[in-house]
């Protein structure tokens, strides 16, 4: 399971990984074919089909050495850094699942929403904060679908066969250089996935409306500096019940970008973009502020 920070420069995407890509891909098309006996809403099955023909940016240009790497928030996009030689630049691989699914009783404008994670307090590394359901790529995962969904089944009981996957978005770099590929998958009946939480990893299960990483209310944003280039990370404060969440960083942006997919429509706020180049030696200590 991770919670992580990202570094990205634009909303366009390099695909990093071919192979894999196309191999989600294909599996995607598997997938479409399945038949939902719980019966999709139309509302879902359009959703479905929409994000299905979801097809990443083209990547930018490359400038040789001057080269701009995912800032955090934003997707590893318009960016040559999955072209880098191997020696260079080898980041592994992750997976997080955008489970989405729909409250028909959600008083809001819109009932979809998207299942997360608290992580246990307990844990060493971003205890207590909020995430995606994901965790790094094994050997025998079959792709990145596999990875995220697998993930959210050992994490929070969600069985791989409720999820109908419809879409890979483009790579994300947590604040240690991980490739994370978010997943999105669709839950048609939420009745069906009864959470139980790995209390080693996991404290809290919980959804919240996807639209609202889309609006300015709740929201506040952090200035932040690496590499002489500044950059800003942003927090949503939401609430469920009498519980407080605080969203922020690699979840927070990944959700920006997939409420902007899903919505056909950018945040109501300032993302800001600036171009981190690639640092000249990237190893396992190097990471952002």
């Amino acid at each position: 399971m991770l919670f992580l920070f990202r570094k990205v420069s634009s909303l366009s995407i390099t695909i990093t990984s071919p192979t894999s890509y196309s191999a989600s891909l294909f599996r995607l098309k598997n997938m479409a074919s399945i038949n939902n006996s719980n019966g999709n809403s139309s509302r879902l099955a359009v959703l479905a089909h929409q994000l299905r023909l979801y097809k990443p940016p083209p990547p930018a240009d490359a400038d040789d050495d001057d080269q701009v790497v995912s800032q955090v928030g934003f997707a590893e996009s318009a960016t040559p850094v999955g072209n880098q030689p191997s020696e260079r630049f080898k980041p592994k691989r992750a997976a997080v699942l955008i489970c989405l699914f729909e409250d028909n009783n959600d008083c809001g404008v819109d009932g979809l929403r998207v299942i997360l994670t608290k992580r246990s307090s307990s844990l060493s590394t971003h205890s207590g904060e909020v995430s995606l359901p994901g965790g790094k790529q094994e050997e025998a995962d079959v792709d990145d679908a596999d990875t995220a969904t697998r993930e959210a089944n050992e994490e929070i009981g969600l069985d791989p066969s409720l999820v109908n996957v419809v879409a890979v978005l483009e790579p994300f770099l947590s604040k240690h250089l991980l490739r994370v590929i978010p997943v999105i998958g669709i839950l048609s009946d939420r009745s069906a996935f009864n959470p139980t939480p790995n209390v080693d990893e996991v404290e809290d299960v919980f959804d919240a409306p996807l639209e609202m990483f889309l609006k300015d209310e709740n929201r506040r944003s952090e200035q932040r500096e690496w590499m002489g280039d500044t950059y800003l990370v942003h927090f949503f404060d939401y609430e469920m019940g009498n519980k407080k969440y605080l969203i922020w960083g690699l979840t927070a942006g990944i959700l920006i970008r997939a409420a902007s997919i899903v919505y056909k429509r950018p945040p109501d706020f300032l993302e800001q973009n600036p171009k981190f180049k690639v640092p000249g030696v990237v190893n396992k200590d190097t990471t952002m502020p």
